[in-house]
């Protein structure tokens, strides 16, 4: 039996709408990545935005990327979608990449396909109809994996991204 690159035995997964296949997180920080991800959708100003803590993304608005003196001031209006790294689609991660960490090997080769996007890097593709299979397949191995779809794209940037 092939084991997962990743010690991670807790999985959420879901269907993740961008990529219109199931995706996996670890259920570990999923929670508290999507927190990240929503605070800083909820920022105002560029002030607030830079003062959101990351401590397991990297903020895309952060003192490292945007500067006051850049013509981003703290009392400058902020909107996520303006930021170059989220407009690329570089921030947040796919949530699809993930399957290619977590999942054990085998596993990704029976029931999904590693796919290539010219910009953002590979992706598992998992079509919906394996769920079943695959969810029970992962309980054997004695994974704990729970379904939450909302959670899911909310680590995709669907709860903030133009194209939700």
């Amino acid at each position: 039996m092939t084991t997962a690159r990743s010690a991670t035995q807790r999985l959420i997964y879901g269907h993740a709408q961008l990529h219109d296949c199931l995706a996996f997180a670890d259920a570990n920080t999923a929670a508290e990545e999507a927190a990240e991800i929503t605070a800083l959708a909820a920022a105002r100003t560029w002030g607030e935005a830079r003062q959101v803590q990351m401590t397991h993304l990297w903020n895309p608005a952060g003192p490292d990327s945007y500067e006051p003196e850049d013509g981003y001031a703290d009392d400058k209006p902020f909107t996520l979608n303006e930021v170059s790294s989220v407009v690329e689609g570089d921030w947040p991660p796919m949530v699809t990449e993930r399957g290619l960490e977590l999942l054990p090997v085998d596993l990704q080769a029976q029931f999904g396909k590693r796919k290539f996007t010219a910009h953002n890097g590979d992706y598992l593709e998992i079509p919906l109809d394996h769920e079943t299979e695959l969810v029970a397949e992962l309980r054997r191995r004695g994974y704990k994996v729970t379904r939450d779809d909302e959670l899911i794209n909310v680590l995709d940037g669907r709860s903030f991204s133009p194209m939700a």
